[in-house]
């Protein structure tokens, strides 16, 4: 249990990051990115105790995807980004694909 605790607190702070790294303007703002190195550090962190007792293919498939779509979503409705109905479609694929293979790691 505490695996998958870590694991989506792990996706929280990648996220965390990535939105500050995207708010540093090309590290014009240098406390940003700073912000977003440390909050990448706790993600992995974190990442290297969910592989402790998970698959790594599993455990990254998940983090990365459910950090993408998080990410894409933070840009539509944060910064902007357009949402398109082909973004949906290949949102929703990354949901299936990241369900798919939890589901076929037979555990």
């Amino acid at each position: 249990m505490m695996n998958w605790i870590y694991l989506y607190i792990a996706i929280a702070f990648e996220v965390l990051g990535t939105a500050a790294l995207k708010m540093s303007d090309g590290m014009a703002k240098p406390w940003l990115f700073a912000a977003s190195l440390g909050l990448y550090g706790i993600s992995f962190v974190l990442l290297s105790q969910t592989l402790k007792t998970m698959p790594v293919g599993i455990t990254y498939a998940i983090w990365s995807g459910v950090g993408t779509l998080l990410i894409v979503l933070i840009g539509i409705f944060w910064f902007g980004e357009t949402f398109t109905p082909l973004r949906v479609v290949f949102m929703t694929m990354i949901i299936i694909g990241a369900i798919g293979l939890n589901l076929s790691a037979g555990h």
